[in-house]
């Protein structure tokens, strides 16, 4: 286990990438879209584009585009929420906007996205559709998947997890990057 709970309440962990101990919780962040981690070492070589906040995947018949994005989460039973650092899909007018304007504090408007990106604890959540706000001041967008799609990951979002599930997440994905 990388963090661990005080006496007062505040988490700890050690963060695996840059060795530090923080005392917040940690975001769940993923490093690149699912779409890009299903290729081989030689079709990301060949076909991948992969950068901090932007993913291009150049396929013969198409160009998919990907952009990192933020999730809240709402703990039911705790003061803290549990971020996410995700990925979605956007279509090619979306994308080249969110570029274009991705230096731009003011920018602040919103697009469709499906999410891509598979939270564990949820097996495929791939594909859930999503609305993607952007946020002034250069923050990553943030996403809102549709309340209406049917799928224990849309559930949580609107309901919220408890503590210990948030804790859990937290531990499970620590090991895994770790």
């Amino acid at each position: 286990m990388f963090w661990k709970r005080k006496k007062n309440k505040t988490a700890e962990f050690k963060c695996p990438e840059c060795g530090k101990v923080h005392s917040e919780w940690p975001a769940l962040a993923f490093k690149s879209p699912a779409n890009y981690d299903f290729l081989s070492d030689k079709e990301k070589t060949e076909l991948g584009k992969l950068e901090s906040d932007f993913c291009e995947i150049h396929y013969e018949d198409q160009i998919d585009r990907f952009i990192r994005v933020t999730l809240t989460q709402k703990v039911k039973d705790a003061c803290e929420t549990l971020e996410y650092g995700l990925w979605v899909s956007l279509s090619e007018k979306s994308y080249l906007d969110y570029k274009e304007n991705y230096n731009n504090p003011n920018h602040e408007t919103g697009y469709f996205g499906w999410l891509c990106s598979n939270v564990p604890e949820y097996g495929d959540t791939s594909s859930i559709p999503c609305d993607v706000m952007t946020k002034g001041g250069n923050d990553r967008p943030e996403i809102f998947p549709h309340e209406d799609f049917d799928h224990p990951f849309v559930r949580d979002f609107y309901d919220g997890i408890l503590k210990t599930e948030a804790e859990n997440r937290i531990d499970e994905m620590i090991k895994n990057v770790g």
